[in-house]
């Protein structure tokens, strides 16, 4: 249960040293209870009030790590019901299944192709995570060497699915130090499951036919000592699952139920028969509520859409998504190439640089920290000025790449040119259109 920020002092040295970076203890309390200040920062707390304050900070919903190297990632760990109320911070990871069965030789072609699914936005490398090995014969040989093929030869990590231990305990053996996700304990195989978890170090998924039974399970495996799990509803039908998954996630944060506050996975691929189904439940589950996805395959036109969503949703709603000021060349220019100035708005920038890139004009186009604001939006706000544009550009070194000194200001900031031109002498001046679309047409001209 959350403390509040008076019950978090009474805990504290009240030494008001200020090493937390804060004036008073209780400065500090209160920015602990509110999230804005993690316990680490105060070097004096002792041992037992760090246990109880550790407790009672921790989120309702745990965040697991899943797997090691350049793809680990984070599931889990929020602390809001719906986005607006804050933000959700650890998205969604995306895996797809192979058989245990797969030959070498088609699951190195595989892993290349998948591989190659790696997507450019907002300056971020958007990119699926996980391949969750599904044992199809009891074969914990093959089942062990799919998985060490795929953790060795790949950045990917792992979700390890069979309901035989013996199996198991193979895959985990192959590929251990990647740390994959066991997928899953059931009642039946919670024991062995949960001793295989327990000593090797891992996140372990476990599955119910219900909620209940999950509470249960939930119950008798932090009973063992287990800390990272990841939950399965086990209901493959559409409705139901989300009924689910929404039920799981109200009685982790409302209700403080510790037995459910845990990240979750869902399983397309034993929902629907092709992978456009597949996707569209993806699509859900990425908004509500599934920390971990798991489709029957990855194709560019499935998976680019779903990680775009991802994005979208885990940012944070207060602050809008923006592109790093700085000169971005479209189409190879050169020091005759025309330059143009925006904002630093993403979808201002994919626009205007979407419709350059369709004019197949060679150009360099400026983009202008205006804190996420669109042209118009910027300019009222005083976040697009005409000084503030002209020493922009004058600090941007562009005027080491061209020969000429023309710039192009978008349509919707016209009123800028006057002040523009004072800090810029010499300089020509010209309004762009005032809708993107428009760029191709005018670039040509």
């Amino acid at each position: 249960m959350a403390l509040t920020g008076i019950q978090i002092f009474k805990l504290l040295p009240k030494t008001n040293c200020k090493e937390c970076g804060v004036p008073t203890c209780l400065a500090f309390a209160m920015n602990l209870a509110s999230g804005k200040a993690e316990l680490d920062s105060c070097p004096y707390v002792s041992d037992e009030a760090r246990e109880k304050l550790s407790e009672a900070s921790a989120p309702p919903i745990r965040p697991v790590v899943v797997g090691k190297g350049v793809r680990k990632a984070t599931t889990g760990g929020e602390t809001v019901q719906y986005r607006h109320e804050k933000t959700f911070y650890n998205p969604t990871l995306m895996a797809a299944q192979i058989g245990s069965d797969i030959a070498a030789a088609d699951l190195e072609s595989k892993l290349k192709g998948w591989n190659a699914l790696q997507f450019e936005r907002v300056g971020l490398n958007l990119r699926p995570e996980l391949v969750a090995v599904k044992d199809v014969d009891g074969n914990a040989d093959a089942f062990a060497a799919a998985a060490k093929q795929v953790a060795e030869t790949s950045e990917f990590n792992l979700i390890l699915m069979t309901e035989d231990a013996e199996v198991m305990k193979a895959g985990v053996a192959a590929c251990a130090f990647k740390r994959p996700l066991m997928y899953a304990a059931t009642e039946a195989t919670a024991d062995a499951f949960g001793a295989i978890a327990k000593d090797n170090d891992l996140p372990l998924a476990i599955k119910a036919e219900s909620i209940d039974g999950l509470t249960a399970l939930s119950e008798k495996l932090t009973g063992m000592g287990l800390k990272d799990l990841v939950l399965d509803p086990g209901s493959r039908d559409p409705k139901q699952s989300n009924e689910d998954m929404i039920a799981i996630r109200r009685a982790a944060l409302k209700d403080g139920n510790r037995a459910v506050g845990f990240p979750t996975i869902a399983l397309p691929c034993e929902m629907a028969s092709n992978l456009d189904t597949e996707t569209m439940l993806a699509a859900m589950y990425v908004a509500k509520y599934g920390g971990i996805v798991v489709l029957s395959d990855f194709a560019g036109e499935s998976l680019f859409p779903l990680l775009l969503e991802r994005l979208n949703i885990f940012t944070d709603p207060q602050r809008p998504m923006t592109v790093t000021e700085g000169i971005y060349p479209v189409n190879n220019p050169d020091e005759n190439s025309r330059v143009l100035v925006t904002t630093n708005f993403a979808l201002t920038y994919f626009i205007v640089s979407g419709e350059i890139e369709a004019s197949k004009v060679p150009t360099w186009l400026l983009i202008k920290d205006s804190e996420g604001l669109s042209v118009l939006t910027a300019w009222a706000a005083g976040k697009f000025a005409g000084d503030d544009v002209g020493m922009f550009v004058k600090k941007s070194g562009i005027t080491d790449k061209i020969k000429h000194q023309e710039l192009v200001i978008p349509g919707y900031a016209a009123a800028i040119v006057g002040d523009v031109e004072e800090e810029l002498p010499g300089w020509t001046i010209t309004v762009g259109p005032r809708e993107a679309a428009h760029i191709p047409g005018f670039l040509r001209a």
